[in-house]
């Protein structure tokens, strides 16, 4: 199966460029591709996954990746997909994002040596040293402004109102095609659907800027479909935000949950597009959801999947480890570590490490509204210490009740937890 095919059977191309032609470019050539991550933040997210393993396919099958960060771009905007002109960051705030955003790219993609070994590159090592009359001279003449307003990215902006500055982004994406075209021989852009203005803008300069020159030129573009949800919602949000790939703003943990809670209707195709399962793994998985969907295989398997690639097996081992015991209710195994990755979001109180009566505790960290809810609660057995339920009024927390000598953890009726952290 060729890599064209592969992606089609795993509904992955949306678009694409003379479809016959690029298959006998990529049956025939090692051929050099990129997809571009501008750093409009610290971290990337998994809004930025898709494109990332679209790299790692071609890459495992024999082509050379190069991941195209917008240093340059980043700090202009691109309007594409958006209703409202983006806020521009200072240049010490974009190179430090950028910064950030390669390291995380070095450790999803294969940048080990070889022939197909990944690259990264910073467009603003061109876009940067170039001139106003540079860009007028050597891009902007290529383009006219009615094929500029045909793009999808600048047309549905054009009522709302769109600035010059990112009605030109367009010239400097197509600048970084031919940039890495003229540099690394690259033939090939690859983006989400609503990049695809942008891929052909690039082609076209290409072609425009060699058309006096005897030179074949085979550009090609590819474009992956925007990720939906059967719910409605926004693919890689959940009430806290964006999950990111950033395992301090998006701990592994949390990182698991948003796949193992997956929707049935979402679960087979979140595993074609993110995995490399074969298809006969993908069947026995369609399979169990069909006929099982409440053990939630499929769920499990994604997570899995996707836990190892951006974080580790060791980070997947303490991500089961933290659900099998909020499960159960049985906290006594976890480490500080499993707690603050497993409880982040709770409310959270400190108190000093020496010995308090349960009801004195519960008042003072807001878990009871006053003394008299707090006997009520306990008496009533909705206060649980460390999963276990303490019914006893008189009971006293202690050292014995400190996970790891440094956390209590409260749950109140079924689901609402809270965290006691004890300091010196």
């Amino acid at each position: 199966m060729t890599i064209l095919q592969d992606l089609e059977r795993r509904g992955l191309i949306q678009q694409t460029t003379d479809r016959e032609t690029l298959q006998k470019h990529l049956n025939e050539n090692q051929v050099t591709l990129y997809c571009g991550f501008d750093p409009t933040g610290d971290s990337l997210h998994i809004g930025h996954l898709l494109p990332i393993i679209m790299l790692k396919r071609f890459q495992k099958a024999g082509h050379k990746p190069i991941a195209l960060i917008g240093g340059g771009t980043g700090m202009i905007g691109d309007p594409s997909g958006r209703s409202a002109e983006r806020s521009l960051n200072d240049a010490s705030v974009v190179h430090g994002y950028s910064e950030r955003i390669k390291e995380q790219l070095a450790r999803l993609l294969n940048f080990d040596k070889g022939t197909n070994a990944a690259v990264a590159r910073n467009n603003h090592d061109w876009l940067g040293q170039m001139t106003v009359i540079d860009f007028l001279r050597d891009a902007g003449k290529h383009f006219g402004i009615n094929y500029m307003l045909g793009k999808e990215s600048v047309s549905a902006r054009i009522e709302q109102g769109i600035s010059y500055t990112e009605f030109s982004y367009m010239i400097l994406q197509s600048l970084d095609y031919m940039k890495l075209y003229e540099q690394e021989n690259c033939t090939l852009q690859i983006g989400g659907s609503d990049q695809w203005g942008n891929i052909t803008a690039g082609m076209e300069l290409i072609r425009r800027s060699r058309e006096n020159e005897d030179e074949e030129i085979n550009v090609f573009g590819l474009t992956m479909p925007l990720i939906t949800k059967a719910d409605g919602s926004k693919f890689g949000k959940t009430a806290g935000g964006a999950i990111w790939l950033d395992p301090e703003k998006t701990t592994p943990y949390e990182f698991y949950q948003f796949w193992i809670n997956a929707d049935d209707r979402d679960v087979m195709k979140f595993l074609r597009y993110f995995t490399f399962l074969e298809e006969e793994e993908l069947t026995k998985l369609q399979s169990e959801l069909e006929n099982h969907p409440e053990k939630r295989l499929p769920q499990k398997r994604l997570a899995e999947e996707m836990t190892v690639m951006v974080h580790s097996q060791k980070a997947l081992e303490q991500a089961q480890k933290i659900t099998e015991s909020l499960f159960n209710g049985s906290l006594k195994d976890l480490t500080a570590s499993d707690i603050e990755q497993g409880f982040k979001d709770v409310p959270t109180c400190e108190v000093k490490k020496e010995n308090v009566g349960l009801i004195d505790l519960l008042v003072n960290a807001s878990i009871s509204s006053s003394k008299r809810q707090a006997r009520e609660d306990i008496q009533n057995g909705a206060i649980y210490i460390n999963g276990e339920r303490q019914q006893d009024l008189q009971y006293i927390v202690d050292e014995t009740d400190r996970l790891d000598g440094k956390f209590t953890v409260i749950r109140r009726g079924k689901k609402k937890y809270f965290l006691v952290r004890f300091t010196d």
